[in-house]
């Protein structure tokens, strides 16, 4: 059974800095497409970043520039840095894992349970 845990969330203030992890586990970290997403109550979830099996990278044009996503195989672990925090940052973020290139939540076949980023003005 694949597993994906995130931490790392919680209160920053604008124009600062946040990094969350997702740990998977009880699959083969190396063969996933890991990819970003984030929801905010009452809207669809919203693709943010994802990182391929081979390295390559894709943003959301909102993020492009301020995010930065990263993969540490031997870890079984994929990380999303956020810079230049924004109010509009603020929404529960979820890791989730791909067989291939996906930016749509259909794409992805395992999911985290998320956790809380709060971006304060």
């Amino acid at each position: 059974q694949v597993q994906l845990v995130e931490s790392g969330g919680g209160l920053a203030q604008a124009g600062g800095s946040l990094r969350v992890s997702c740990v998977v586990s009880g699959g083969s970290f190396s063969d996933y497409g890991m990819g970003w997403f984030r929801q905010t109550p009452g809207k669809e979830r919203e693709f943010v970043a994802i990182v391929t099996m081979r390295g390559s990278t894709h943003y959301a044009d909102s993020v492009k520039g301020r995010f930065t996503i990263s993969r540490h195989n031997d870890k079984n672990t994929v990380y999303l840095q956020m810079d230049d925090l924004k109010p509009e940052d603020t929404a529960r973020y979820y890791c989730a894992a791909a067989y291939g290139f996906a930016i749509t939540p259909l794409g992805y076949s395992y999911w985290g349970q998320g956790t809380q980023v709060t971006v304060s003005s």
